[in-house]
């Protein structure tokens, strides 16, 4: 099985870099999105998904990032690419550095937490003090960086595959990662962390290395995202970026790569969508539309791709038997 998923991935990442020569800049800048937030989503999934850590605050670790390449790029020329490494190395500390004590607390208390920080971030953006390098209430622009080589693309064209790429990349690491060793014991933690500890887990030190991660994944998703869309400002990272992640991990599926791909799709197309069908009130569309997926999917779009093969593979096996 897992040699038959090897040789899809050329053809996946093929079919993924088409729509750079089909749609337009806007439909890619979209698309674009959708491949930060995917990242996003897969590092929320490495902590809550497999370690059973819930976390309200990612959006923090999210804006962390985005104002790392952005500070980087307004006011030390650093070029876009070179932020993103920065940006990982820093949400990583951070998320070590927050993880160390929160992840002590468990549960509700954990969630809260980081339900704090989410709050705290922002306004910390704001503070005098820092307005030097955050830019204050004004925030940050920086420019769209232009194709290499003199290459005959343009910038949003360029964006989208070097983003997809990098997502390829943190994807196949995440994928070998939760298939080893180290992915069993942060299942185990989740199932049942006593019999973790018993089995000689360090629950203390797998949790902070998890949050550690999960924080990187976020953070070079926010520097992606950053750069997408050429501007940060404080209140760009409200509480409901964390609120908006979560969403999507419940609604692409809680502990599968795929379903934060198509988490990311949900939470970028789905409000454009609601507003498409009610200006007044879209919210309330997106509202329903969400209680409505909650409802037919309770497993998520992984769940219902799972779900569909198994049917396939149920007429086969019963073929085989008689």
């Amino acid at each position: 099985m897992t040699q038959r998923s090897d040789f899809f991935i050329p053809v996946i990442l093929v079919l993924a870099a088409t729509p750079a020569f089909l749609l337009s800049d806007y439909r890619l800048f979209q698309l674009t999105m959708v491949a930060a937030y995917a990242i996003a989503i897969l590092g929320l999934d490495m902590l809550t998904g497999y370690t059973g850590q819930i976390s309200l605050g990612h959006g923090a670790f999210y804006a962390v990032g985005a104002y790392t390449a952005a500070i980087l790029m307004a006011n030390f020329d650093v070029p876009y690419w070179a932020t993103l490494p920065i940006a990982a190395l820093i949400c990583a500390g951070f998320g070590f550095a927050f993880g160390f004590p929160a992840l002590r607390l468990g549960g509700l208390y954990l969630a809260l937490a980081t339900f704090a920080l989410a709050i705290a971030v922002p306004q910390l953006l704001k503070y005098k003090a820092l307005e030097a390098w955050t830019g204050g209430v004004q925030g940050i622009v920086i420019g769209k960086p232009d194709p290499p080589f003199g290459l005959k693309l343009s910038q949003d064209q360029w964006l989208y595959l070097f983003t997809l790429a990098v997502a390829a990349v943190l994807f196949l690491l995440a994928r070998n990662l939760l298939r080893g060793r180290i992915g069993l014991a942060m299942r185990a933690v989740r199932d049942h962390a006593l019999a973790a500890e018993a089995m000689g887990v360090d629950l203390a030190l797998l949790k902070t290395r998890t949050f550690a991660v999960s924080a990187m994944y976020t953070g070079i998703a926010g520097a992606l995202g950053a750069i997408a869309v050429q501007f940060v400002a404080p209140d760009s990272f409200s509480v409901f970026v964390s609120i908006t992640l979560f969403v999507g991990l419940v609604v692409g599926g809680i502990t599968s790569l795929l379903g934060a791909v198509f988490g990311a799709i949900f939470i970028v197309f789905i409000p454009n969508f609601a507003d498409k069908i009610s200006k007044a009130a879209p919210g309330a569309i997106y509202g329903i539309i969400l209680i409505a997926f909650l409802y037919l999917l309770p497993a998520g779009f992984a769940g219902l791709a799972r779900r569909v093969m198994g049917l396939r593979r149920a007429p086969t096996h019963q073929g085989e038997t008689s």
